[in-house]
C-alpha cells in the first residue's frame, strides 16, 4: 500500500490508515448528527464511502451555534477528469445544498506545472478552465461557490500564503511530503498555496469561519501542516472529511486513475466506450456461468458491482437486492455490467451537455480578486 498525495496503489488498508495519519471514525451518533442537521443522510455517509474525519464534530458545534462554514476543495489539472474525481465534488454538492454553505474550489495549475516534468504552465492553466467545466456541470449555485484558478487568482491568496510559508519549515514540508534534494523548490513552497483556501473565507469576511474539506484521504497531508500553523495565524483550524477510493476497473486495488485510460471512464467517453471498459472490468463472478449460478460471486471485488455501490445505484434496498443477488448466483456479472453501463451512460449524456452549457457561465464561478 502506498498512499501519499501524488500516488494512491496496492490494496487500501483504510483502518491502518486511520492510525498512521491520526484521524478518527466517523461514528454512528456522528452521522445521525448529520442527518437530523441536514434534514436526510447521504448514501455515502450511511456505506462508509466517508468514513473519516478531522473535527467535523466541532464544525458540527459551531454550525448549531450559528456559525456558517464554508467548504473548500479541489484538483491538480488533468488532461481527464473521470468519474473516481467527481465522488467528493457530488458530496460536496449535498453538503452545499444542505447546509447553504459556500464553496472555494482551488484548480491548482501551479501544482500541475510543478509536479508534472511534460507540462508547461499555460497548460496546465488551459487544462484547469477545462476542469472546471467539469465542476459547474454538477450543478453547483453560482452565487454561493469561487473556482480558483491558482496563477489568475494569486492576489488573495499570496498574502495568506506567505503567513503559512513562513511558519512552516522545510524539515516539517520534508517529513510530511518526501521531498528531498532533486525536488524543485516550487513545490514545497506550493503547499503554502493549497493551505490558504482553508483562510480565504476568514480572509474575505474578516472574520473567523469555520471551513470544511471533503476530499480522499491521500490529500490529509496538506491538512496536518495547515492545522499546526492555523492557531498561529489566529485561525480556526480547518475540518476534514475523507472518502475511500474508487477502484479502477481492472480490480480492487489501488484507485481510478487518469494515467491508466483503458480502465478508467472520462466524463468525456462516449456511450460505445463506455460499454467496452465495463465489459472488460473485473469480474467477482464464478470463471462459467454455470459455476456462478451454482456457488454466487463476491460483490465486495467485482468493479461493476463496487461502481454501483459508491455512485451509481443511491438506494439502499435496491443495493442489497442486487448483492443479494450476485452472491447466491442468481443475477450474473453480464447482469450486473448492464446495469453499470446503462447508469452510467444516462448520467454522463446529460453531464456532457450540462459541461458544454458551462462554457457560457464559467466567468460566473470565477473567484474574483
Amino acid at each position: 500500500m502506498k498512499v501519499t498525495p501524488w500516488e494512491v496503489s496496492g490494496r487500501i488498508d483504510y483502518e491502518k490508515l486511520i492510525k498512521e495519519f491520526g484521524t478518527s471514525h466517523i461514528t454512528q451518533p456522528l452521522l445521525k448528527r448529520m442527518e437530523k442537521l441536514a434534514g436526510e443522510s447521504h448514501f455515502m455517509l450511511e456505506r462508509k464511502i466517508f468514513f473519516s474525519h478531522r473535527d467535523l464534530d466541532w464544525l458540527l458545534d459551531r454550525y448549531e451555534r450559528g456559525e456558517q462554514f464554508a467548504l473548500y476543495t479541489g484538483r491538480k489539472p488533468s488532461l481527464g477528469i473521470h468519474i473516481g474525481h467527481l465522488l467528493p465534488w457530488m458530496f460536496s454538492k449535498w453538503i452545499q445544498d444542505k447546509f447553504d454553505a459556500d464553496l472555494y474550489f482551488q484548480m491548482v495549475d501551479d501544482e500541475g506545472f510543478l509536479a508534472k516534468e511534460d507540462m508547461e504552465l499555460p497548460e496546465s492553466t488551459r487544462v484547469g478552465y477545462e476542469n472546471a467545466l467539469d465542476v459547474i456541470a454538477l450543478g453547483f449555485d453560482p452565487d454561493k461557490t469561487s473556482i480558483i484558478i491558482d496563477t489568475e487568482n494569486i492576489k488573495p491568496l499570496y498574502k495568506i500564503a506567505l503567513q503559512v510559508a513562513k511558519r512552516t519549515t522545510f524539515s516539517t514540508a520534508k517529513a510530511v511530503f518526501g521531498f528531498d534534494n532533486s525536488t524543485n523548490v516550487g513545490l514545497p513552497f506550493y503547499t503554502s498555496i493549497q493551505a490558504a483556501p482553508c483562510f480565504l473565507p476568514s480572509y474575505l469576511k474578516k472574520m473567523n469561519v469555520p471551513v470544511l474539506i471533503p476530499a480522499g484521504i491521500d490529500q490529509d497531508p496538506y491538512w496536518r501542516i495547515t492545522r499546526d500553523i492555523a492557531p498561529k495565524l489566529g485561525y480556526y483550524k480547518p475540518a476534514a472529511i475523507h472518502n475511500t477510493f474508487l477502484p479502477g476497473l481492472e480490480g480492487p486495488e489501488g484507485k481510478m486513475s487518469s494515467s491508466k485510460p483503458e480502465t478508467t471512464i472520462f466524463t468525456t467517453d462516449s456511450a460505445e466506450q463506455v460499454k467496452k471498459k465495463i465489459q472488460r472490468a473485473f469480474s467477482g463472478g464464478g470463471a462459467t456461468m454455470k459455476e456462478h449460478k451454482e456457488k454466487g460471486g463476491n460483490p465486495d471485488i467485482d468493479a461493476a458491482c463496487q461502481y454501483l455501490y459508491y455512485m451509481f445505484e443511491p438506494d439502499n434496498d435496491k443495493i442489497k437486492e442486487i448483492f443479494d443477488g450476485y452472491r447466491s448466483g442468481a443475477i450474473s456479472t453480464g447482469e450486473v455490467k448492464d446495469m453499470l453501463t446503462k447508469k452510467i451512460v444516462a448520467f454522463l449524456t446529460e453531464h456532457q451537455k450540462k459541461r458544454e452549457q458551462a462554457r457560457k457561465h464559467i466567468d460566473k464561478f470565477l473567484l474574483k480578486d
